[in-house]
């Protein structure tokens, strides 16, 4: 108790952490600071579950905060086009469907990345800055690839999906494997 009394103090003074920044202690704990008292902080997940944090724990781990010098945030959104796909054009269309979501802000203005060559099609992300991740950041990667799916209807651009290509041997060559003889004759095939 005196540990997270003593702790809270120091957070209190340092002021390293502050009401409304988001941070993070793990995968499953972040949040936005809410209250901070001498004991305990108190994060309000962005599902709005409460998570009320020892503040020694807060002073013995590594504690990311997303918001502490800057509230704004870097994010990216994934998408794959199909060979054949005017690539340039492509990209442009991403920079303009993110521009076009109202918390995306305009400076520093949406960035695309080409990132791989994949099997089924070419690997593209958008990368864009918000100012208010304490209202969260799925809504607005939502409305963002929402934006880019109406681009990408208008322009005609196609989103792949996984394709694999199966040969059965046998004919005029090895004789078909146990699994597709029962396959075949399942079917009622010879």
């Amino acid at each position: 108790i005196a540990s997270n009394y003593l702790s809270g103090f120091v957070i209190l003074m340092d002021r390293s952490i502050r009401l409304g920044n988001v941070i993070a202690l793990d995968a499953n704990t972040s949040g936005v600071v809410t209250q901070i008292t001498t004991r305990y902080t108190v994060l309000r997940s962005l599902a709005g579950t409460e998570f009320i944090v020892p503040n020694e724990m807060l002073m013995t781990t590594i504690v990311q905060n997303q918001t502490y010098t800057d509230s704004r945030v870097f994010l990216k959104n994934a998408i794959q086009v199909a060979y054949g796909t005017d690539v340039e054009a492509a990209m442009a269309a991403l920079v303009d469907a993110a521009a076009s979501v109202p918390r995306v802000l305009k400076d520093p203005a949406p960035f695309p990345y080409l990132v791989a060559f994949a099997d089924s099609g070419i690997n593209l992300e958008v990368g864009f800055w918000i100012g208010d991740p304490e209202n969260g950041t799925g809504s607005v990667r939502s409305a963002v690839n929402l934006a880019i799916l109406r681009r990408f209807n208008e322009m005609k651009v196609e989103i792949p999906f996984p394709q694999r290509e199966v040969r059965v041997l046998g004919e005029g060559g090895l004789p078909p494997g146990p699994e597709v003889a029962r396959a075949v004759a399942q079917a009622g095939g010879s």
